[in-house]
């Protein structure tokens, strides 16, 4: 069973975000079923760094757009994502260093941060991108 599923009320109305946020949730997934399965703490530290490396690109994406456009809560939304990227990537270093290890309670955190990020924050701009035509 999954951790977390995509549902149609975290659309944004952007298709390439949506495709990405689908994508940030199945790599959560993916590192919640390689620790389930016990597959090993290389494979969960490979599928983190995955998630890392995707979510910043993610990130920029977006921040590209909201610079691009205008949008007024640009600032906020990036101090949003530098505090989850600085958190991620601190656990990430504790993880590689045997002083922390992914735990349902570490799993839980990015399950709720991505689904509280994209129906609080995220959902605010899609009317923005909308009335700017971003499809």
């Amino acid at each position: 069973m999954s951790l977390m599923s995509w549902k149609d009320e975290y659309s944004v109305k952007v298709r390439t975000i949506d495709q990405q946020h689908k994508k940030l949730i199945d790599l959560l997934n993916q590192m919640h079923d390689a620790m389930k399965a016990s597959r090993g703490r290389e494979v969960v530290e490979q599928v983190l760094a995955e998630l890392v490396n995707y979510t910043n690109t993610h990130f920029a994406y977006e921040e590209t757009l909201m610079k691009k456009h205008g949008y007024a809560s640009y600032e906020s939304h990036k101090l949003q994502h530098q505090g989850l990227v600085k958190k991620v990537t601190d656990f990430q270093r504790d993880l590689k260093s045997g002083r922390a290890s992914v735990t349902i309670e570490v799993l839980g955190f990015l399950k709720e941060w991505l689904n509280g990020h994209i129906l609080g924050t995220d959902r605010q701009y899609a009317s923005f991108f909308e009335g700017k035509n971003i499809q």
